[in-house]
């Protein structure tokens, strides 16, 4: 009984903070300006507080989806003026939202889910107001492509996010053609529709690399495959899966450095620095471990020393 009484105490203390941050951020309006407003991918509750504060006080938001954006804006009780700015429309937009920033109103971009910018045509909205003189603010938040990355289990140091593969075969495949030898995972986005071909094709083009699909991210059904690109096609034909999808593809191998190259880098480095140090310096140049650099540099030292 204590332990729960414990518990109650903590969460009404941080929702007594969380609820404090918010009225001070609400207490001052958004300055003027265009503000680049991440919204949750799925669970409403990865809103940031600084989110909410702008959604509730800029003077219009500008939407992906007024329906979808209205939906969330419902849930926390915020209503303000949303006027669609998608593809299709935002040739036409785009002025009118450049003349609003310049008569000093705030305004808020906000995607369907995520990050905008991020595969949605914001950032040329971004970049004319920048040229304008405008002040743009990006309030940063859910993003379906980090969220993938972080639990896919892949190599996460250097990483390359390429969006949308083309929905055509031939395209596709001269696509991954380009992406094969990028020494990073890559991120891509996906239709549900095109996945098991799009794995098909990567399996084709970039081989048996580790990868993983992940779908319904932050949703009830969420859920995240790993396997090489051939098991993952046979799995998405089997199960037809749906929801917003991600697919992450390793890197490809390190190809194989021989020992003759490695003696090659460590012979002047051993004319002039110490052995451990030039181990170290061509373990790093070469992407090799360190121990086998040193068995080769020690080797290069004795062999040095023979006086035979």
């Amino acid at each position: 009984m204590a332990g729960q009484e414990d518990a109650g105490g903590r969460a009404q203390a941080v929702a007594e903070r969380a609820a404090a941050v918010v009225r001070a951020q609400l207490a001052a309006p958004p300055a003027p300006g265009l503000h680049v407003v991440a919204t949750p991918i799925g669970n409403l509750a990865d809103i940031t507080l600084r989110a909410l504060a702008v959604l509730a006080g800029a003077d219009v938001l500008c939407c992906e989806d007024t329906r979808h954006t209205r939906t969330l804006l419902a849930h926390y009780a915020i209503a303000r003026p949303t006027r669609p700015y998608h593809e299709h429309n935002a040739e036409r937009e785009r002025p009118r939202v450049l003349a609003e920033l310049a008569a000093g109103r705030s305004v808020g971009l906000v995607s369907d889910a995520g990050t905008p910018l991020v595969s949605d045509p914001g950032w040329k909205l971004v970049r004319e107001a920048l040229a304008a003189g405008h002040r743009v603010t990006a309030l940063p938040g859910p993003s379906a492509a980090l969220a993938a990355l972080a639990s896919a289990g892949l190599p996460t140091d250097t990483f390359l996010f390429a969006g949308f593969l083309p929905a055509r075969g031939k395209a596709r495949r001269d696509r991954l053609a380009e992406l094969a030898s990028v020494p990073a995972t890559l991120v891509l986005f996906e239709a549900p529709s095109r996945l098991a071909d799009a794995l098909a094709d990567i399996a084709a083009v970039l081989g048996a690399r580790e990868a993983a699909v992940a779908r319904e991210l932050t949703k009830l059904h969420e859920e995240i495959r790993r396997g090489a690109p051939a098991e993952l096609e046979a799995w998405a034909r089997r199960g037809e899966p749906r929801g917003e999808t991600v697919i992450l593809v390793g890197p490809p191998a390190a190809a194989e450095v021989s020992d003759e190259t490695i003696a090659g880098h460590l012979a002047p480095l051993l004319a002039r620095t110490s052995l451990a140090d030039a181990a170290r310096a061509t373990a790093e140049a070469l992407g090799v471990p360190r121990s086998r650099a040193y068995r080769l540099a020690l080797a290069l030292r004795r062999a040095g020393e023979d006086p035979g």
